[in-house]
């Protein structure tokens, strides 16, 4: 198989002992390119350093995480749309709105998500979206800023259907990962109903491994697990469902 990996952060702190080996292990498993969004300001070096050890399996986003805004948010986005300016991101994000924990920030975060959206369509590039207990004024935000200039992915979705076909109409992929495998995921209620060519995966490494993996440090390799899942819904061939959301990615991401 080949297969992509639209969502990965393994250059996070938990994969400081065996980084090397999770990239190994991907290729092994048919995961052959890893797409790294940025989170905050701390995570650019390390996600930079991955990407000049693995240039040929790895590609780079830039954003600030939604979670991460804080009351700096404006300093920190500046930096970081100079970042840009180097011209190796293939992407803008992760960014997003989450008020799943904390709404303190809520405005902030409303700026961010909005400014960032302006960064991709300045710059041509897609989006790598967070959404968590955000629904609403993520869409009222999209349906508002989307001119025909935005593209990209709803990272980690698991909404209902209504959500979905939403997002869909707006122009948007939807990136499954490790949630598609519980068994309390409605999503396999109506995958049958999506189009495949509008569907990317995703780990969220080092999060929300898959089952049977459910509980560990989640990484690449783990991707076949979700694959395998999605093909069986679909009951098509696990090659079928690599296939095209390998190619689904490489259109997206222009790779």
């Amino acid at each position: 198989m080949n297969l992509i990996d639209t969502h990965t952060h393994i250059y996070d702190h938990q994969f400081s002992l065996d980084r090397n080996e999770t990239v190994q292990r991907a290729l092994e498993a048919g995961v052959k390119m890893m797409l790294l969004p940025n989170v905050d300001a701390s995570t650019i070096a390390p996600m930079l350093e991955l990407h000049e050890q693995c240039p040929d399996r790895t590609r780079v986003m830039m954003g600030l995480q939604p979670e991460e805004v804080k009351e700096d948010y404006k300093a920190v986005l500046a930096m970081m749309e100079k970042e840009l300016e180097r011209n190796i991101y293939i992407g803008v994000g992760e960014v997003g709105l989450d008020f799943y924990w904390d709404s303190t920030f809520e405005k902030q975060q409303l700026d961010t998500f909005e400014t960032q959206l302006d960064w991709a369509k300045q710059l041509h590039l897609p989006l790598s979206i967070h959404c968590r207990n955000a629904f609403d004024k993520m869409i009222k935000i999209l349906e508002r800023k989307q001119d025909g200039g935005l593209s990209g992915i709803m990272h980690c979705f698991t909404g209902s259907e209504e959500e979905a076909k939403v997002y869909l109409e707006l122009g948007f992929h939807l990136g499954l990962g490790g949630l598609t495998t519980y068994k309390n995921c409605g999503l396999k209620d109506y995958l049958p109903n999506l189009s495949l060519d509008r569907i990317v995966l995703e780990t969220d490494a080092p999060y929300l491994a898959p089952v049977p993996c459910r509980g560990k440090r989640n990484e690449p390799a783990f991707l076949v697990h979700t694959a395998q899942k999605i093909a069986d819904i679909l009951q098509i061939p696990v090659e079928e469902l690599a296939a095209a959301t390998t190619a689904n990615a490489k259109a997206l991401f222009r790779l």
